[in-house]
């Protein structure tokens, strides 16, 4: 990724919410990832134990912690109970960013995605790796984002490019 550290936001204060079912510490390496490129702003993490928890756990980081921006970072299982929860906790994400007027980056991760499990661990990482950049592409490097549209890019898998 470019050098994105140019910014007019500063001492912004970014939530990254996570939880303990998740399988790889994905809530690790977004923050590594957006220090890396803006790391002058303020990161508040928060784990909580399900993907279900996470709409209520970002809703709170913005209204009483102040945040500006969340990401959302979720593992669910395979189990079609799992999916089911993992579409209601997305839905839940999407009412939560309405009800705030904020972003909350949803970055789920199923574990049937993965072929083994260090393929999986490979796509946890770069799945959190790459929204983080999209965190900082919306929000440090106005336009960045405009000029990848219709590029067919993908998070944790190899972009498909345009058509």
């Amino acid at each position: 990724m470019e050098n994105l550290q140019t910014s007019s936001v500063i001492n912004m204060k970014i939530g990254i919410c996570d939880t303990t079912f998740a399988r790889y510490d994905m809530a690790s390496a977004a923050i590594n990832e957006i220090k890396q490129h803006v790391g002058n702003n303020k990161i508040i993490r928060r784990t909580v134990p399900g993907v279900k928890d996470l709409p209520v756990a970002c809703k709170k980081l913005i209204e009483e912690e102040g945040c500006e921006v969340v990401m959302a970072l979720g593992m669910p299982g395979p189990e079609v109970m799992d999916k089911t929860c993992a579409h209601e906790a997305s839905t839940g994400l999407i009412q939560a960013q309405l009800m705030t007027n904020t972003h909350i980056l949803e970055v789920f991760v199923h574990e049937d995605e993965g072929v083994d499990e260090k393929d999986l661990k490979f796509l946890a990482d770069n799945r959190a790796r790459e929204h983080a950049q999209n965190l900082v592409k919306m929000f440090f490097k106005k336009g960045a984002l405009e000029k990848e549209a219709g590029m067919g890019m993908r998070e944790g898998h190899p972009d498909k490019g345009p058509l």
